[in-house]
């Protein structure tokens, strides 16, 4: 936590735009400082995600990678996942996005072909409350593992 309550507010803010790629939610942690512990970092996290508008999630989906594979999955089913983002983003034009925390790798490619297909049945403004929920946990995570590799004590996510 030293480092966050230390860092200056750029510094930060570029840190946290690698957890969540919204200048919103990087200034509103940022700004609320300093954090007593890593439970009060993620609640203030977790609040600033509940307060994005959808101008600022759709600012974060467009840094967002695919979620990935583990390297040993087969071809056919790289072309299935394909196929299934190809779909998502004609249906709700942007990147399919969902936290796979907690997940084995052997589990990884069943889950998000089934949340694809699954999502792809809502309307627009389900999809974004989903996507808001799965923006708000991937960023959560990632805030984590930084603190992890900062040399934080932070406990798993």
């Amino acid at each position: 936590m030293e480092h966050v309550n230390a860092a200056s507010a750029q510094e930060l803010e570029q840190t946290l735009l690698t957890c969540l790629r919204s200048h919103r939610w990087s200034g509103r942690v940022a700004e609320h400082r300093p954090y007593p512990d890593l439970a009060a970092l993620l609640a203030a996290a977790d609040e600033a995600a509940y307060d994005l508008a959808w101008g600022d999630l759709t600012e974060a989906l467009a840094a967002e990678p695919l979620p990935a594979l583990p390297p040993d999955t087969y071809a056919a089913a790289h072309t299935a996942l394909s196929a299934a983002h190809a779909a998502y983003e004609a249906r709700f034009g942007h990147v399919f996005v969902i936290c796979l925390d907690g997940l084995t790798p052997d589990e990884v490619l069943d889950h998000i072909l089934e949340a694809i297909r699954s999502r792809l049945t809502n309307d627009p403004e389900e999809e974004r409350a989903v996507v808001a929920d799965e923006l708000r946990r991937l960023a959560k995570e990632r805030l984590v593992d930084t603190l992890r590799g900062a040399g934080n004590c932070a406990s798993n996510h």
